[in-house]
């Protein structure tokens, strides 16, 4: 056995790593694309032994996995599962997950792990400090490397005071900081469109496009989730994480390659790039909200300030973008489940067809689907048959699940997992992309934390949100656009 990897999930029994993990591993295996000598561990402080543990993970990756594990697959793959009982304030559990690695490991000439932090934040850098002590995190004979889920911190100061506790112990190219939106097609889509197409970036510029939308959007209420959430909010469930990913691929400069810190620093740029307003000027150019009912959830304050919609004005001052407005959106109980970019291009600079009647023609649109049905469409005018000069609005598509019918859509976590085990860190988040993020919506959560702020806006449950979003676009002449879906 000359090489080995190990992944060891910290937090193993939890629910990242039932629904999300576990089948993302199955699968991969499955298509052969994992090492052959990979084993798992989980770690975690259910008590539990290595049967069982295959049990409970088998359990949630077939009833909760989408699609669901098969048993073939999931028998296939079992072997590979083992399991630690942990306390991740004894450090003798890191010993013993020590004992087990150097058992797994024993004979082989290069030994790779991953340590994946399937943990709650405020869990992180004492599992990181239990590795340190353990000697775990030393590399020899091989790599080490560490994922990092999201939210990575609560704000700038919190994200780089967890900056400084993991590069204590992990260089900045072992950290895998990760955001599931990155591993969607869809998303990584973005980049084959704009940058394998010349159609259109001549016009990806200030020069033709007057605005752009982005927009994420969710049916669900807080649920089950609301304890977590009410000290969150959808600023940093959604904004500084989602959003800011997505301004980043539509707004970028073209990479000088696909190296992987040649597209990181293009994202850096972006970041970089965009307007801080002050928190009086946040109170400006954004829109917070909370639906009906937000106050009647389990383990919600009855007094509480937290926004479960957001909508916002961003400008990017660089060359390209100067003067262009990026509207931003995401809320929790609204009309529809959506992730999608609109792209509206300016006016003709004469409308010709004004005096024969006809209302002036709907903008051009282009629409990119990110989600649930991942796709483009653009939208343009054509005239009426036998109608003088009336116009209408005409669409041209392109889905995934027609073009493409047949091949699976693999799950976000898949080519994460893949890309974490090869060490290409193209579609993860260096740290100082993550410090550029918090540094645009730290003056707006400061501002909307302010007692002396303006009530939230209400909005109706299976709205898409508060008047005043509506308000923020047409200061400007715009309204929202949306071809993802029925229009709204």
């Amino acid at each position: 056995m000359s090489s080995v990897t190990t992944i060891v999930i910290i937090g193993g029994t939890g629910d990242l790593a039932q629904r999300k993990l576990l089948p993302a591993l199955v699968r991969l295996a499955a298509k052969g694309r994992l090492p052959e000598n990979l084993a798992v561990i989980g770690f975690a402080r259910a008590q539990h032994d290595d049967a069982s543990y295959r049990e409970l993970m088998w359990s949630g990756a077939h009833e909760h996995g989408d699609p669901p594990v098969e048993r073939p697959a999931w028998d296939a793959f079992a072997p590979r599962l083992s399991y630690v009982c942990a306390d991740l304030a004894d450090p003798a559990s890191f010993d013993t997950l020590r004992g087990r690695l150097e058992a797994i490991e024993a004979g082989a000439e290069r030994v790779d792990r991953l340590f994946y932090l399937a943990i709650s934040p405020a869990l992180f850098a004492p599992a990181i400090a239990g590795l340190e002590a353990a000697g775990l995190a030393r590399e020899e004979k091989g790599w080490r490397r560490v994922v990092v889920e999201k939210p990575f911190g609560h704000d700038e100061e919190s994200a780089a005071e967890l900056d400084r506790r993991i590069h204590a112990v992990f260089g900045e190219s072992q950290v895998y900081r990760i955001d599931h939106y990155l591993g969607k097609e869809t998303v990584q889509n973005l980049l084959v469109f704009r940058f394998a197409n010349a159609i259109f970036e001549p016009l990806w510029n200030r020069n033709y496009i007057d605005n752009v939308q982005i927009t994420a959007s969710e049916e669900v209420t807080v649920g089950d989730r609301a304890g977590y959430y009410d000290s969150s909010g959808v600023v940093r469930d959604m904004v500084q994480n989602h959003l800011l990913q997505l301004l980043c691929l539509v707004a970028m400069e073209p990479p000088s390659s696909q190296n992987a810190e040649s597209l990181r620093s293009k994202r850096v740029e972006v970041l970089d790039a965009v307007r801080r307003w002050s928190p009086k000027e946040f109170a400006k150019n954004a829109v917070a909200g909370q639906y009906d009912g937000y106050l009647d959830e389990r383990g919600v304050a009855p007094d509480s300030r937290t926004p479960t919609y957001a909508a916002m004005r961003l400008f990017i001052d660089n060359w390209r973008w100067q003067g262009v407005p990026f509207y931003l959106r995401s809320g929790k109980a609204m009309a529809g489940k959506r992730s999608e970019i609109a792209i509206q291009f300016k006016a003709p600079p004469l409308t010709i067809f004004a005096h024969q009647g006809s209302q002036d023609p709907a903008p051009n649109v282009l629409a990119m689907c990110v989600g649930p049905d991942g796709g483009f469409h653009l939208r343009f005018s054509t005239k009426v048959p036998d109608q003088a000069m009336l116009i209408e609005s005409a669409h041209m598509e392109f889905h995934y699940r027609t073009s493409f019918a047949g091949h699976e859509i693999p799950e976000a976590y898949q080519r994460l997992l893949e890309d974490a085990l090869a060490g290409d860190a193209s579609l993860f988040i260096r740290s100082d992309q993550i410090a550029q993020a918090w540094s645009i919506v730290d003056p707006l959560l400061r501002c909307w934390a302010d007692p002396a702020s303006p009530k939230l806006e209400r909005y109706a449950t299976g709205s898409w949100g508060p008047a005043a979003a509506d308000e923020l676009l047409a200061q400007d002449g715009f309204a929202w656009q949306s071809l993802c879906g029925h229009d709204e």
